[in-house]
């Protein structure tokens, strides 16, 4: 007999995992919360991942494997590298819910960093955003939309501005997470654009005035 078809795949379950870590946080939350917000039983997951560890490990990993995917989606959907780039660099902030969403993700951060096995998943995430970045950027320079430079060195500048930025949202709380870390990432890749040294603002990325939303 071949076995029972899986009513809910991995990737919906560990969708679900990713969103009620923002709810909740990765060490308030329970696989009783995940089962509940999938329609199965906590002894499932149990089965599937064996303990709510190795659901955050097959969440980790499964940030690793979409690296590579993501980056082709955004290559092929825009036809400008630059523009591939500024998107690849707000792609994690299009996922920000808010400054409280934001700090439970960022908790589990704190468990990359101190947990060896989660470490090295970390490591390899960062490691294929750069050469993503990397490759955007030497393709911008090829299209004539960068000037040439070290692309190594930028690509990491924009994956640190991109997160750092992240958090001067979250306590600046001004105007949208996307608009704030898009307007950060222009004003660094300004002066490489390739304009006779000029910069060249892209237009809609003024940031507005201060609108405050705390609660």
């Amino acid at each position: 007999m071949s076995p029972r078809p899986r009513t809910v795949p991995d990737e919906a379950i560990l969708q679900a995992t990713a969103h009620i870590i923002g709810e909740l946080g990765p060490a308030r939350f329970t696989l009783a919360d995940v089962a509940g917000e999938v329609g199965l039983s906590p002894a499932t997951l149990v089965q599937r991942f064996g303990s709510k560890r190795g659901l955050l490990l097959a969440l980790a990993g499964s940030s690793v494997a979409y690296v590579d995917a993501c980056f082709a989606a955004l290559r092929a959907s825009h036809a400008s590298p630059l523009d591939a780039l500024h998107a690849a660099a707000t792609e994690m902030a299009s996922h920000v819910e808010s400054p409280e969403s934001l700090a439970n993700h960022l908790a589990f951060l704190q468990i990359d960093l101190s947990d060896p096995e989660f470490h090295r998943l970390a490591l390899e995430n960062s490691e294929l955003v750069t050469a993503g970045y990397r490759t955007l950027i030497e393709d911008a320079v090829a299209a004539g939309e960068l000037a040439p430079c070290d692309a190594a060195r930028l690509a990491r500048a924009v994956g640190a501005m991109a997160g750092g930025s992240l958090i001067a949202w979250a306590i600046a709380r001004d105007g949208k997470v996307i608009d704030y870390v898009r307007h950060d990432i222009e004003t660094l890749l300004a002066p490489y654009r390739a304009n006779d040294g000029r910069p060249t603002p892209t237009p809609g990325l003024a940031r507005p005035a201060a609108r405050k939303t705390r609660r």
